[in-house]
């Protein structure tokens, strides 16, 4: 019986010590849920004017990947006027045309993997918020509820007010914040999902582009070889 005690203050204490991070853990939640909906809010009136910072963005890292290696590669003046060392920090496949030309849908399916891939880690921050909100409810429930019921045991009817008055609240702020997020959440996913397929559109589209300008480029050289000749 001495050790079964003993096993049960050492639980209470610990559960006891834990209150005070579960309610600053609640308080930084909230915050956090608060900020992430203005930067929600922003993002959405964006999107409801066809104005997408992601994909704007997406599209100058595609079109620089796309366009200026082939520039350094093909103007010999921009190539003899460069330096020993800006030749080094060039990639090796944007030396050479016809390397770069092959290389050119390895690059841009790595380049749409990495931002696909972006785009899904954005999601970890709310998804965590969904189970770690009502959790911390609960743990903010459950520990005052315990010195509730202690105080009542003692007669202090004050301090087992209290601990139930903070036990419901957490409820409700934890219940909230996850309610909150998990709203979000759903949201976001779907502009990812739209997102992902607009890049795939984008990638696609910019790569036969260029492999048209290069077939293009290929005919008119042979043309003038021909003419010459």
């Amino acid at each position: 019986m001495n050790i079964l005690a003993g096993l049960e203050t050492f639980l209470y204490v610990i559960s006891s010590a834990l209150f005070y991070p579960v309610v600053a853990g609640l308080v930084l939640l909230t915050f956090w849920i608060v900020i992430s909906f203005g930067a929600f809010l922003r993002e959405y009136i964006e999107r409801r004017q066809d104005n997408s910072s992601i994909l704007s963005r997406y599209k100058k890292i595609l079109e620089s990947e796309i366009h200026l290696p082939v520039v350094i590669a093909r103007d010999p003046e921009q190539r003899e006027g460069t330096t020993k060392q800006s030749q080094d920090e060039i990639p090796r496949f944007a030396r050479n045309d016809s390397e770069q030309h092959e290389t050119l849908d390895i690059r841009l399916e790595r380049l749409l993997q990495d931002a696909e891939l972006g785009l899904i880690k954005s999601l970890d921050k709310i998804r965590f918020a969904i189970r770690v909100g009502p959790a911390l409810g609960l743990m903010g429930t459950l520990i005052p509820m315990g010195i509730a019921l202690s105080a009542l045991a003692q007669g202090d009817m004050p301090k087992m007010a209290g601990s139930m008055v903070t036990a419901f609240t957490t409820t409700v702020v934890g219940l909230a914040c996850g309610m909150a997020a998990y709203l979000m959440s759903m949201v976001r996913e779907k502009w990812v999902k739209a997102d992902m397929r607009e890049m795939e559109f984008m990638t696609e589209l910019m790569l036969r582009n260029s492999k048209f300008k290069v077939q293009n480029s290929k005919l008119g050289e042979e043309n003038e070889i021909f003419e010459e000749t």
